[in-house]
């Protein structure tokens, strides 16, 4: 993990972000000690987010299927 000063990460703060990006993580010391690590955040995305499917079929044909599977008789 890369570690910066305080001084650095300030002066070279898109640095650090793309670092960050790049290794997952980044250490910014502070003069008296303390220490902070640095992530990019998991971006948020919903389980139904999919991509779509390109079926080669019109809305007025998927609509045709739909109501034509509606008027079958069920058994």
């Amino acid at each position: 993990m890369k570690v910066y000063t305080y001084s650095e990460a300030r002066q070279r703060l898109a640095a650090v972000l793309e670092q960050a990006c790049r290794d997952g993580e980044v250490r910014i010391q502070r003069r008296d000690g303390q220490s902070f690590v640095l992530k990019p955040e998991e971006p948020l995305t919903s389980p139904l987010d999919v991509c779509g499917v390109d079926l080669g079929i019109t809305t007025d044909e998927i609509v045709d299927f739909v109501r034509e599977s509606r008027e079958e008789p069920r058994s």
